[in-house]
């Protein structure tokens, strides 16, 4: 057995990438270097819109993103992750071109909801595509629990800007229209929150939101799921 080297397919968006990258080392117990995560990273921004192909309104971005799964692939990658939750829904043809298996971010999420229990109502902070795409809604309904997501009038107000905002680097700006559209989630009866796009922990980290600290971040869970798959292997290596 070797020892884990992750992939991450990254640029949508960059700063996403970035903070997946920084929480990987923030979640690892390393003393000294040699100690974190081996990680290789394709981040190549110019990969077409995945919110807008899903609205019909431009090209697939999954040729571009394919071309990135077997970039990894080649670096010798053993496990990939992809730091945007709209573009798992093309994960079934990502991981047919992958010979690394690809770790789904729903499920690393919902594995840490369900680690740190008190679940109650989920309110999934997620773009249209993911939540059409039902890639948290089909592990939740699994376990039984109850989910909810913004309206239209909320995604067209305060997600889909906020979301972009932060892509734009205006991330105050973003964090705010992004905490918005959280409470009115926690006003129609959530306990919880899953942060199902990646723009949103940035944006929230931007403002110190409060919304935090009752929230579930796919980042987080995703880098966690890495840091699991690479002491699993180091470990497997040292008996």
């Amino acid at each position: 057995m070797t020892a884990a080297l992750i992939g991450v397919l990254g640029g949508m968006g960059p700063a996403a990438t970035v903070d997946l990258m920084q929480k990987i080392i923030q979640e690892t117990a390393a003393g000294r270097d040699q100690d974190h995560v081996p990680v290789v990273c394709w981040n190549v921004p110019q990969i077409p819109d995945r919110q807008k192909s899903l609205a019909g309104e431009g090209e697939s971005p999954l040729p571009a993103m394919a071309r990135g799964i077997k970039a990894l692939n080649a670096a010798g990658a053993t496990h990939i992750v992809i730091p945007c939750n709209t573009a798992h829904h093309w994960f079934d043809d990502l991981q047919a071109c992958s010979e690394a298996p690809i770790i789904h971010i729903a499920s690393a999420s919902v594995e840490m909801m369900e680690a740190e229990g008190n679940v109650g109502i989920v309110g999934i902070l997620a773009t249209r595509g993911t939540w059409q795409a039902r890639l948290y809604q089909e592990r939740l309904d699994a376990r039984g629990i109850t989910c909810i997501t913004n309206s239209d009038d909320e995604m067209l107000s305060l997600f889909t800007p906020g979301c972009y905002a932060v892509k734009r680097g205006r991330r105050e700006e973003g964090g705010a229209l992004l905490e918005r559209a959280g409470e009115a989630l926690l006003a129609r009866g959530a306990t919880r929150l899953i942060l199902a796009c990646t723009e949103v922990p940035v944006g929230f980290d931007a403002i110190q939101s409060r919304l935090s600290t009752i929230s579930i971040d796919s980042n987080r869970a995703l880098a966690r799921a890495c840091v699991r798959e690479w002491q699993a292997s180091f470990g497997a290596l040292q008996r």
